[in-house]
């Protein structure tokens, strides 16, 4: 008899991880990345003709310790608000390496979300100046809730700016983010008013057709700049300003048709040979992270499926300890 567990969204929020305990599964994913103790595929896109509502991505990935192998399947559909659903709804699948016996099904939407915001803390970490004290940024989704409140708990911050396209969606984000922090949050109407001044600037932004949010300009000294929406709202001339380049996997920075400096790969202004490291690298201690308070920084991550597996397989193992979640007989 093979035998699984099911775990749902109530059952992954009564499990009440912490922020460290999310970062902590990140940060081992990335380390062993940086260890060689991993397999990580490139993301593939499945765009269904649905007249561009969205699409979907799938994940694979490997992770050496807990010796767990998985696949996370999530749709990235930006309207999905009118609907009163998130942009982005996952399920993880995790499986047994040695026997190819599925372990679980796990509600992957805050793994997604949470791993997000947490590879973006992580990169800070390593790339952001220490006495960082203004953070702006653009995009109020899901991921963008994880974004601010980790590198709160790494920063503390003085002053939080947030924008994103509707006025009602940013106004309950800062509210929210005000209320929890327990900290004035401000919402702004645009990216400039977000970004400029900021020590910290984050792009994760839902554009459908490339646009300019954030501007090079506006990236001074000692900046460290985190771009990850899924179309560019960037300027082909943000890599060129910046003294070091991080990504979170050189393999996918090079494949499919979405992120942030798709073009700056393409065209070439971004390649091995200019870019620093890998965020793992820096992680395992392989490679130096920020070395002086003026360097401009930039850690484009694109989401690592890695991540996703360690994450899940945190959950699975806390909700069987918990007793939480349906235990299902595949034959």
């Amino acid at each position: 008899m093979i035998e699984f567990r099911y775990i749902n969204g109530a059952e992954v929020d009564a499990l009440e991880l912490t922020r460290a305990d999310i970062l902590g599964a990140v940060e081992s994913a990335v380390r062993a990345q940086g260890e060689g103790n991993v397999v990580l595929e490139p993301r593939v896109h499945l765009v269904p003709p649905n007249g561009g509502a969205g699409h979907f991505n799938v994940l694979r990935g490997h992770v050496g310790s807990p010796g767990i192998s998985g696949v996370k399947v999530v749709g990235d559909f930006v309207d999905n608000y009118q609907a009163g659903l998130p942009s982005e709804i996952a399920l993880v699948t995790l499986y047994d390496p040695r026997t190819g016996a599925p372990l679980a099904i796990v509600d992957g939407t805050m793994v997604t979300q949470a791993r997000t915001g947490a590879l973006t803390a992580l990169g800070a970490r390593h790339l952001a100046r220490s006495d960082s004290r203004v953070l702006g940024h653009v995009g109020a989704r899901g991921t963008a809730w994880w974004n601010v409140t980790m590198l709160d708990d790494l920063f503390d911050f003085d002053v939080i700016r947030v924008t994103s396209r509707r006025p009602e969606s940013r106004e309950d984000f800062a509210r929210r983010l005000s209320d929890h922090l327990g900290k004035p949050v401000e919402a702004v109407a645009t990216a400039q008013e977000a970004l400029v001044g900021a020590d910290i600037m984050v792009e994760a932004s839902r554009l459908i057709e490339p646009a300019p949010l954030l501007l090079t300009e506006w990236v001074t000294p000692g900046t460290f700049v985190v771009p990850y929406g899924t179309v560019s709202a960037v300027e082909l001339s943000l890599t060129q300003v910046m003294d070091k380049v991080v990504v979170d996997d050189w393999g996918q920075a090079t494949a499919g048709q979405f992120g942030a400096l798709r073009r700056h790969v393409d065209e070439g202004l971004l390649t091995r040979e200019t870019l620093h490291a890998e965020l793992g690298d820096i992680v395992a201690g392989k490679a130096a992270g920020r070395e002086s308070p003026g360097e401009r920084t930039l850690f484009w991550h694109r989401g690592l499926s890695t991540t996703d597996v360690a994450l899940a397989a945190l959950i699975l193992r806390r909700a069987e300890a918990a007793g939480l979640g349906t235990v299902l007989v595949l034959r």
